[in-house]
């Protein structure tokens, strides 16, 4: 039944795919070691979405995972849900990729890329009906980028008509991890606009903003605070011991990566999935990249003082600084959007606010296409918190995403710099 293929690569794609993971175990009542712990009826009515049933009573990730270096896997293998992924569907190299997207796309990962759709051919014909695939990567190292986007366009060729979604963490306007990230971005992102049907983009400067700015996080990671894995509501605690140093930044993620898709997994008064999701918001098959957010943020100190009620977390879900990539939405205008509410609320005040924001704010939404939001509410809300709610906008200030990456990229090549890294891997210069 509708089932999701997840696949994630590189450290960056690892390590959020490893808390999404965490995320929907916590969701559907899975503990670590893949056993059903959970009291409701409707966790297991359609938890064959993202597992599947193994004959001992387990329940499997429907998850492949790739590097082109082990360590990410071990750190995987070793830590909360390390234990419920199958074994097979680790697929990595010995060699790495040195953060060269050329090394991903065609000498090292083109060389591992066969064993990784075997495991995807596999997991596939395990689906009664598959409907896509969603991808975990960044753009701005080797694997992620180069061998992310070369699976994603073979993936596209045996399976061209199921929906391709990835979660793509592009590289940060001023923090930058690696010197050659734009040349790798800008490499992804023409292979992205070919072959993916829906990009969220995502990037760890403005997660970090969130959790500076909103949450009042004085270090965004958990490693040195535990009780920072608190992040949104007072009785919410994890399960697990979180240890990765993007703790909080992958938990936002995560956050908005099962509220996507949180009408395939549990009853709702309006339904959504990866397709309906991708014909209201894709004007034009090329304008697919999405900016996305969750609500409520809220700090620790500043919880009591605020009510979770549909206006207040449409407020937050529509507010610039909610959004999970380093542009704003201000600067551009609204081609489509899409809500997803998730908890007990009536529709009729979920359009009544969605109208609202169209009409007190119509400057920031196109005029050529009337009623451009979509919204959805699904009945049950995530663990811990009385109602939450996704966000997706198409937006055109997106463009600053890229005209960022574009700029670095120009001042480098027209120099020449770091191109012997790739010409050095088969590639040709224009």
């Amino acid at each position: 039944m509708r089932e999701i293929l997840h696949i994630q690569g590189g450290q960056c794609g690892n390590q959020i795919g490893a808390k999404f993971w965490e995320v929907v175990c916590a969701e559907h009542g899975i503990d670590a070691t893949g056993r059903y712990q959970g009291d409701l009826d409707l966790q297991l009515e359609r938890i064959n979405v993202y597992y599947n049933e193994a004959s001992c009573g387990r329940f499997v990730p429907r998850a492949v995972l790739m590097d082109l270096e082990p360590g990410t896997m071990d750190s995987i293998r070793s830590g909360p849900v390390g234990q419920i992924f199958r074994p097979d569907n680790f697929v990595f190299g010995q060699s790495g990729a040195g953060n060269n997207w050329a090394k991903g796309h065609y000498t090292e990962g083109a060389e591992l890329i066969d064993s990784v759709l075997d495991v995807v051919r596999k997991e596939a014909e395990n689906c009664d009906c598959l409907q896509g695939f969603q991808v975990c990567h960044s753009l701005g190292g080797g694997t992620g980028s180069g061998m992310g986007t070369l699976l994603i366009s073979k993936i596209r060729e045996e399976y061209p008509d199921r929906m391709m979604l990835t979660f793509s963490v592009f590289p940060s306007p001023k923090v930058s991890d690696t010197v050659v990230e734009p040349y790798n971005a800008t490499l992804s992102v023409h292979q992205l606009v070919e072959n993916a049907d829906e990009c969220m983009v995502l990037d760890n400067e403005a997660l970090y903003d969130i959790c500076f700015r909103t949450l009042k996080l004085t270090t965004p990671s958990c490693k040195s605070y535990p009780d920072l894995c608190f992040l949104f509501c007072q009785d919410y605690r994890l399960e697990f011991d979180v240890l990765d140093l993007f703790g909080d930044l992958n938990h936002l993620i995560s956050a908005t990566m099962s509220g996507v898709t949180c009408c395939l997994r549990f009853p709702g008064q309006l339904n959504s999935d990866l397709r309906k999701l991708a014909v209201n918001l894709i004007p034009f098959p090329r304008l697919h990249f999405f900016m996305v957010g969750f609500a409520p943020l809220t700090s620790r100190g500043s919880q009591q003082y605020r009510a979770l009620t549909v206006p207040e977390l449409t407020q937050q879900m529509w507010d610039a600084k909610n959004m999970m990539c380093a542009a704003d939405p201000r600067h551009g205008r609204y081609l489509t959007a899409s809500a997803m509410f998730r908890g007990k609320m009536s529709t009729k005040e979920v359009d009544e606010q969605m109208l609202n924001v169209q009409n007190k704010n119509s400057s920031y939404f196109v005029e050529w296409i009337p009623n451009n939001v979509k919204s959805t509410v699904c009945d049950i809300p995530p663990t811990g918190l009385k109602m939450a709610s996704t966000f997706i906008g198409n937006s055109t200030s997106i463009q600053e995403m890229f005209r960022r990456v574009s700029e670095q990229f120009t001042a480098m090549f027209k120099r020449k710099a770091f191109l012997h890294w790739y010409t050095g891997e088969g590639m040709d210069e224009m």
